[in-house]
C-alpha cells in the first residue's frame, strides 16, 4: 500500500472517479459533487480502514525483525570481544615466552637484532657451502 505505483494508482483512481461525477451527463453520474463526493469517501473510509491494521501488522513484524537483528549483532558483538580478548591473551603470552627466550624485554630493536644476527648466519652458511658439490660418478659428468 505504502509503494509509488499505489499511490499512483489511487490518485488516478480519485481524479477519475472526480471527473467521471462531475464531467459525464447526470443520468451516468452517481456520485453527486453537490452531496461531497459521498460514495468516494465512503470507499477512501474502507480502504483506510483496511490500511491502518496492516500498517501496524507491518510494523509489528518490522519491530521482530529488528529485534532478531539486534540480538545477532549483540551474540556477534560478544563473540568479537571474546576473539579480541583470546588473542590478546595469546600475545601476552608470546611476548612473555620470548622474554624468557632471549632473557630481555623484547622490544622492536632486540627483534630487529635477532633477525639481523640470524640472516647473517644463513648469508655466511650460504657463502661457505660448495653450490655444485661433487660425486665422484662419471653419470654426473655426463649430466
Amino acid at each position: 500500500m505504502g509503494t509509488p505505483w499505489f499511490l499512483l494508482g489511487l490518485s488516478l483512481f480519485c481524479a477519475l472517479w472526480i471527473l467521471w461525477n462531475t464531467m459525464f451527463p447526470p443520468g451516468w453520474r452517481f456520485d453527486s459533487a453537490a452531496n461531497g463526493f459521498t460514495a468516494l469517501t465512503l470507499v477512501l473510509s474502507l480502504q483506510a480502514s483496511y490500511a491502518a491494521p496492516l500498517i501496524l501488522l507491518a510494523q509489528n513484524r518490522q519491530d521482530d525483525r529488528d529485534r532478531v537483528q539486534i540480538e545477532q549483532d549483540r551474540q556477534r558483538a560478544e563473540r568479537n570481544l571474546a576473539d579480541t580478548e583470546y588473542l590478546a591473551r595469546e600475545i601476552v603470552a608470546l611476548r612473555l615466552a620470548l622474554t624468557e627466550v632471549t632473557g630481555e624485554a623484547l622490544t622492536k630493536d632486540v627483534l630487529r637484532n635477532e633477525l639481523r644476527h640470524e640472516l647473517q648466519a644463513v648469508l655466511e652458511g650460504l657463502e661457505t657451502r660448495d653450490p655444485r658439490p661433487e660425486t665422484g660418478s662419471a653419470a654426473s659428468d655426463e649430466r
